[in-house]
C-alpha cells in the first residue's frame, strides 16, 4: 500500500511517500524526523483535532465555541460531532472552563474557547 501525503508538523511542508508492505511502514520525503512519525501515524492511525460550538441557553449569547484538549482517532469525528451537537450550556462559563470531562471516553476534555458573560 503506497499513500503520498504532505507532512503539516512543520513548515516544511514535506512531500512524504510512505509504503506498507508486511505490516513495516517505510517513509521516504522527509527533511526532519517528525516527518516520518506524522506520516506513519496518519497510515495506521490518523488523529484530528476538533473545533466546533456548543447552543447556549443564554439569547445574548447563543452559541459557544469549544474544542477539544487533544486529538481522536479521525474516525470518531462524525460521532463527536453528533455529540456535541446535543450540548446546551446554561451556566456561565470561562475560556478553559472543561464542559465534558473524558469526552467519548477518549482521553480528552471539551472546553469552552471564550466566556459566556450574561449580565
Amino acid at each position: 500500500m503506497v499513500k503520498e501525503i504532505i507532512c503539516i508538523v512543520c513548515p516544511n511542508g514535506c512531500s512524504l511517500r510512505t509504503e506498507k508492505n508486511d505490516g513495516e511502514v517505510t517513509v521516504t520525503g522527509n527533511k526532519c524526523p517528525k516527518g516520518e512519525e506524522y506520516a506513519k501515524s496518519e497510515l495506521l492511525c490518523p488523529q484530528r483535532t476538533l473545533t466546533s460550538t456548543v447552543a447556549t441557553a443564554f439569547s445574548e449569547h447563543p452559541v459557544l465555541p469549544v474544542r477539544i484538549t487533544g486529538a481522536i482517532p479521525k474516525g470518531e469525528i462524525k460521532i463527536a460531532m453528533l455529540e456535541i451537537n446535543k450540548i446546551i450550556v446554561d451556566t456561565k462559563l470561562k475560556c478553559g472552563d472543561v464542559i465534558v470531562k473524558n469526552f467519548m471516553n477518549l482521553g480528552v476534555d471539551l472546553v469552552a474557547t471564550d466566556d459566556v458573560d450574561i449580565y
